[in-house]
């Protein structure tokens, strides 16, 4: 059995610690400082832990003898959770998406005996191994445009939105600058600008620049590409009221209140697709090449639970990366970008084919 601790018992904790443990091959510690949320877990090869991890005198105690943590928790609990995985020489992976978060991680993974793998969900995450995958069949690259979204597939509100993971991220997503490179120099570009429009499946969208969605992919691109930039899928006319939201009345700077707007007032929901679309052109055998990858994925029914696409797609990320790490497709020292993974594993893996199939 392979001993893993998983820190976050929320809708994405939930969904990863019931994809790890139906397999049988996992021992999974679930640690969580609310008891109602623990009570949720699955209790097949699980144990429940009531740990505050903002205590990180705690940490490394609940870590030690566990092979691997993984992290569901909110960004600002990222460092400290890296920190007692190092001092423990335990691999560690989590879901952030926050830039500086993964800059600390990046730190940690300095010199270390095991792996440090940050990102491992959606975007960031399985869409830099997308773009990756289609950028090395180009000789010579030009664009990369990578768009990502988890909707409601009933749309009923004036945001035609509803919440489906992390309120923290989704703020930090809006508010946060975004990275890009344009005309081959790494650059800096405000959220929610840049709009643009574009049709899949006859259904209209917007996309607009989000913050955290390209991982470590400018780096590992920079000095091969021209163009580079990663934004978030919506309905028409969310962003304009978001922006409203954000900037003409300034709660970029009163994140609590903004939080507390949505969680009031949007409700969450399970009937969601997550839509994947990443467009990558450049030379190829001298002429001038576009290649696309689309893939729409649906909520649907896991082990005889419903899962929302945005559970599954992000629980599968991490597990498919943690099975991997394990069979060795993966390094197992220092800072692991997701974009050195093989889409080929990915897909072939029995989480990553949940992205496979789609629906």
């Amino acid at each position: 059995m392979r001993r893993i601790i998983l820190f976050g018992a929320g809708k994405i904790g939930g969904a990863i610690a019931s994809l790890l443990s139906e397999t049988g091959e996992y021992q999974i510690t679930i640690a969580d400082r609310d008891a109602e949320s623990l009570e949720r877990m699955p209790r097949r090869n699980c144990t429940l832990a009531l740990i505050d991890a903002a205590e990180e005198a705690v940490l490394h105690d609940a870590i030690d003898g566990h092979s691997a943590v993984l992290s569901a928790m909110p960004f600002n609990y990222t460092p400290a959770i890296a920190r007692a995985a190092r001092r423990a020489k335990a691999h560690y992976l989590d879901l952030t998406e926050d830039v500086e978060s993964t800059r600390a991680v990046k730190a940690l993974a300095e010199g270390a005996d095991s792996a440090f793998i940050p990102q491992c969900g959606l975007a960031p995450g399985y869409i830099s191994i997308v773009a990756h995958d289609l950028a090395q069949k180009f000789d010579r690259l030009r664009d990369v445009h990578m768009r990502v979204g988890a909707l409601p597939v009933y749309p009923t509100n004036a945001l035609k939105y509803n919440l489906t993971w992390s309120t923290d991220g989704l703020i930090n997503e809006y508010c946060n600058p975004c990275e890009a490179i344009r005309d081959g120099v790494l650059s800096e570009v405000p959220a929610l600008e840049e709009i643009e429009a574009f049709s899949l499946d006859g259904i209209t969208y917007e996309a607009f620049n989000t913050s955290g969605g390209l991982g470590t992919l400018c780096e590992t691109l920079m000095g091969r590409v021209e163009n580079l930039d990663y934004k978030t899928v919506r309905y028409p006319g969310h962003r304009d009221i978001i922006k409203m939201l954000v900037r003409d009345l300034r709660l970029s700077q009163r994140r609590d209140v903004l939080k507390d707007v949505l969680e009031t007032a949007i409700p969450i929901t399970y009937q969601d697709v997550v839509l994947i679309f990443v467009t990558v052109s450049g030379w190829r055998e001298g002429r001038l090449t576009q290649e696309s990858y689309a893939k729409k994925v649906y909520a649907q029914t896991v082990d005889g639970k419903l899962m929302s696409a945005i559970q599954i797609t992000t629980a599968a990320g991490i597990c498919a990366m943690t099975d991997m790490l394990f069979d060795g497709r993966l390094p197992s020292r220092g800072f692991v970008r997701q974009e050195q993974a093989r889409l080929s594993d990915f897909l072939n893996n029995r989480f990553g084919r949940y992205y496979a199939r789609g629906l």
